[in-house]
């Protein structure tokens, strides 16, 4: 099958492009506002994007409190959701209101950051600590703007629940990050293989 999306004439009873465009980790950015509440939302367009300097970057659809945070205090913290977190995950993507924190509606523990105000989420198996770097608000072919933005943040310093890892590295299988997949799906990794790179 073909489909254009502008025309978004697919048939199908859903719009299968976030179902393509999977697995996707997940961000689960915890930002302070400029009076020093804390935030806490899961963004499934979330990726590292080059490892020196180590940069990651999270999509916002609609100028959201972590986007605004974030301009506002120029850090934040990207903690890992992992399988054993999916439910407090799920639970702190709720719209709610900006006075309520997502840490309280999630029964989750704050943890303080080595070098960045922001906390992280004291159960999160991994989370990198970020200075933003710059946001884009993205425009479309014909120029005109969208309702999406764009966060980049260099990655300044990295926890790691050293029960992950296995023989010097971190192990996938032991720390189960979840993933997104289309619709309402999400998946971890059970399993891994290796691949060497070819020599020419």
């Amino acid at each position: 099958m073909f489909y254009e999306t502008e025309k978004n004439d697919h048939g199908l009873p859903h719009n299968p492009f976030k179902a393509i465009v999977a697995p996707r980790p997940i961000g689960w950015i915890s930002t302070l506002d400029k009076d020093g509440k804390a935030n806490l939302a899961p963004y499934s367009f979330f990726n590292a994007v080059c490892d020196t300097p180590p940069i990651v970057m999270f999509s916002s659809t609609g100028y959201k409190d972590s986007v605004s945070n974030i301009d506002a205090t120029g850090e934040f913290v990207c903690n890992m959701a992992n399988l054993g977190l999916k439910d407090e995950m799920n639970q702190s993507s709720a719209s709610v209101a900006h006075e309520i924190s997502e840490f309280d509606l999630a029964g989750l523990e704050m943890a303080a950051s080595r070098l960045v105000k922001a906390p992280r989420v004291a159960k999160a198996v991994t989370a990198l600590e970020c200075k933003h770097l710059q946001t884009l608000r993205l425009k479309t072919l014909t120029g005109d703007d969208t309702d999406s933005y764009v966060v980049f943040g260099q990655v300044v310093g990295v926890h790691i629940d050293e029960s992950v890892i296995v023989d010097g590295k971190v192990d996938v299988t032991l720390y189960k990050p979840l993933s997104r997949l289309g619709y309402m799906d999400y998946a971890v990794v059970n399993e891994v293989f290796q691949m060497g790179r070819p020599k020419v």
